[in-house]
């Protein structure tokens, strides 16, 4: 028998946004995490907001909103409003009612500054993986690292003299400029759109971007991040920041890390083993030298493990550049980049803990 294409125009409803979502949802395990680590979080909440004026949206939603935005790879906050009007999932895991009016995007945007000041994305990663059920899925001993670029949300026509001697551009509000025999440099050269972008490259005959470099540290047990951070491009950025992030692990018994080629330098081995962290790199040896670490390393089944595993980490880069859409960042200053970064981190985190915890 055909069904009747009836148009259900009813002004009320009962059914709960919870009942919608299926009970084998991921999302139910990662609000449950979100939520106890935001409660963590609480006074350092109530330390950066006014205890007078005109109620904020709750940075609690704000922060559930913007990891919404990484799991289901929303390209803008506007659309990210957008959804959060019609999306009952999305409702549910934020915490908005039914009922609820869902932000202006602008005015999400300027609640969304205020966290950088206090640091929020970088504490609220420490908040989750300090909770009792994640920690006992850290390793404390064997860990990964590795870098990469994160390209600036600015052109190469903004790549201008410092001292103004440029070539002036063609007519119009996006004038073409001749790069032609110019030489490019960061010593003589800075992004007006994005100052603190650098101009840098991902290998050899690859092509020059803008860009910022992120850093991430990953755990070997079960691929977890436990640090994440974004510099200014440079040579050496990837070796120091690694060894910023192991420097700041809590003091144990020696410790491993893998990494790749781009480590095999003798300031960081040399560093590492100072730090009581044994370098379990991967070997760069060319025909113009050899490899800062030797057989007294690479024999032990322990640097090949190392070596096997620490390519978990790449997935974590790829995840966040990706999905979570930081292949190229929507915002700028280091300071705005870095703060997303550290969330986007933070995002694979929550997406992988549903299949280490019980569902629920």
């Amino acid at each position: 028998m055909r069904g009747t294409d009836y148009q259900n125009d009813k002004l009320f409803s009962y059914v709960r946004p919870d009942s919608r979502v299926p009970a084998d949802h991921p999302l139910r395990t990662i609000r449950r995490v979100t939520d106890t680590a935001l409660t963590a979080l609480s006074p350092k909440f109530a330390s950066l907001y006014s205890a007078i004026g005109r109620p904020s949206i709750p940075p609690e939603k704000l922060l559930r909103a913007l990891l919404l935005q990484a799991f289901y790879t929303i390209r803008s906050e506007r659309q990210l409003m957008e959804q959060l009007n019609y999306n009952l999932l999305f409702r549910w895991f934020v915490g908005l009612s039914v009922d609820e009016p869902v932000w202006v995007p602008t005015v999400f945007s300027h609640n969304r500054d205020r966290l950088l000041a206090g640091d929020v994305a970088a504490e609220f990663l420490d908040a989750v993986l300090n909770l009792p059920e994640v920690r006992g899925l850290l390793s404390a001993e064997h860990f990964s690292v590795d870098g990469t670029l994160i390209q600036a949300w600015a052109s190469m026509k903004s790549f201008r003299r410092k001292d103004g001697n440029d070539q002036d551009a063609g007519p119009g509000r996006n004038g073409e400029r001749d790069f032609h025999n110019d030489r490019l440099s960061n010593e003589t050269h800075a992004s007006t759109t994005d100052p603190d972008a650098r101009l840098a490259k991902k290998s050899k005959g690859s092509e020059a971007k803008l860009a910022f470099t992120g850093h991430l540290l990953m755990e070997n047990r079960n691929g977890l991040l436990v640090d994440a951070r974004l510099t200014h491009s440079t040579g050496t950025a990837e070796c120091e920041a690694a060894l910023d992030m192991l420097g700041d692990l809590p003091a144990a018994a020696r410790a491993t890390v893998g990494a790749d080629k781009a480590y095999d330098t003798a300031r960081f081995v040399s560093a590492a083993r100072d730090l009581r962290v044994t370098p379990h790199v991967a070997q760069n040896i060319t025909a113009h030298r050899g490899s800062t670490i030797d057989g007294r390393t690479t024999r032990h089944d322990g640097y090949r493990l190392s070596q096997t595993i620490r390519k978990q980490i790449e997935e974590a880069n790829g995840w966040i550049k990706e999905v979570a859409g930081l292949a190229q960042t929507k915002h700028r200053g280091l300071a705005r980049v870095g703060w997303m970064f550290t969330l986007k981190a933070l995002a694979y985190n929550l997406v992988r803990l549903p299949k280490l915890l019980p569902m629920g």
